[in-house]
């Protein structure tokens, strides 16, 4: 049996979305969450999902949101971030049902400052929920961690009782995860904040279970944004055991993994760490920092390779009268004449397509880290 016994293909909302971490629970396999700003990226993402026939995580986050809506547009009150989010989903849900992979369309990380964002996604969620009976997004992140726990844990149960009638899953964060992102920085904070204790956990757990189910928990690790080089970031996923540990014996349940966790800062960590923190319940992990770095990898090698080829419109080391043009194919056809499609090399779907490729292996390699292939 495999995920599509199980739920649909396309974007997921609802018990589904539940269904769907269940499983990889069970199977002991998590799901990585890739951040995207364009509608490149988020067919790359796809792209890679089906080949390796394995369900697929996409976000934004604010600042990716209001890139993907075009910096040509105000954000002062956050409307760029608002629009190009829901741009994003809408692109995502009609791609993700042709792709024929399960996606879960998720908002990362949204501080206190950032709420008007996260209150605009929410607008437009009900609005498609009166139109389609379910959610335009999956699921929405609230990061409340610079707040008091017990503020953080009142706001994001204040949110979760908008969204669960919805059927919108909450991510949450107890804890810091350090380093920066998207203008979020926490690169001067006590370590000791980015190590979660149980009871903070099954506190986020006991508030918001009593709502709904539909929830996840992001708890500190050691967790820094960004990548970093070994031994300067002392990762501890086996803490992760005693999060589940510490709610089972509270709860009482049969069930020993009660938890959904989720990994941020996923980016740069070993194999052994991600197989650890997937053992001990982690879902989702985010990935952003490795993908951006290979989405220029494509680009950078193309226009390295050519740049002969994309100094000007005509001329180049064939020629000073040669045009700078590529056959993307040809095709043989009656009476053996042919059709040739010729593309320029300064055309964007030469060298964008570059990056897709690029962008494409690495979320393949992020499956892989996290058990995620042929699970469809």
């Amino acid at each position: 049996m495999g995920v599509l016994d199980i739920v649909p293909a396309g974007v997921l909302t609802g018990d589904n979305v539940r269904k769907l971490f269940d499983y990889a629970k069970e199977n002991k396999f998590a799901i990585p969450a890739i951040n995207v700003t364009s509608t490149s990226i988020i067919n790359a993402v796809l792209e890679a999902a089906r080949d390796i026939k394995s369900p697929i995580i996409i976000q934004v986050s604010q600042g990716g949101a209001a890139y993907f809506a075009g910096k040509g547009l105000a954000n002062d009150k956050q409307q760029a971030s608002i629009i190009g989010a829901v741009s994003a989903a809408h692109h995502t849900r009609l791609m993700a049902k042709e792709y024929g992979v399960p996606v879960v369309m998720h908002s990362d990380h949204c501080a206190e400052k950032l709420l008007p964002w996260f209150d605009g996604m929410l607008k437009a969620d009900e609005e498609y929920f009166k139109q389609h009976q379910e959610p335009l997004f999956s699921s929405h992140m609230l990061d409340l961690s610079e707040e008091p726990h017990d503020k953080n844990i009142e706001t994001c149960a204040k949110y979760f009782k908008r969204m669960a009638p919805l059927g919108i899953w909450l991510e949450m964060e107890i804890g810091i995860t350090g380093g920066e992102e998207d203008g979020v920085d926490n690169t001067g904070v006590d370590k000791e904040s980015l190590y979660t204790q149980p009871a903070d956990v099954f506190k986020v757990h006991q508030t918001l279970s009593a709502i709904g189910p539909n929830f996840s928990i992001a708890a500190a690790f050691g967790n820094v944004h960004g990548v970093y080089k070994p031994g300067n970031v002392r990762l501890r996923p086996e803490l992760l055991a005693d999060h589940q540990a510490y709610a089972k014996k509270q709860i009482g349940g049969k069930e020993d993994k009660p938890l959904y966790l989720v990994f941020h800062g996923g980016s740069g960590s070993s194999p052994e760490e991600i197989k650890t923190a997937v053992n001990n319940g982690v879902v989702k992990m985010n990935v952003d920092t490795d993908t951006q770095f290979a989405y220029l990898v494509g680009i950078r090698d193309f226009v390295q390779n050519k740049s002969g080829y994309l100094q000007t419109q005509v001329g180049n080391p064939e020629g000073a009268d040669k045009p700078n043009k590529k056959v993307l194919y040809s095709i043989f056809y009656q009476l053996r004449r042919y059709l040739t499609l010729y593309l320029k090399y300064y055309d964007p779907r030469v060298w964008v397509r570059e990056g897709e490729k690029t962008l494409s292996a690495r979320v393949k390699v992020a499956c892989a880290d996290l058990g995620n292939v042929d699970r469809l």
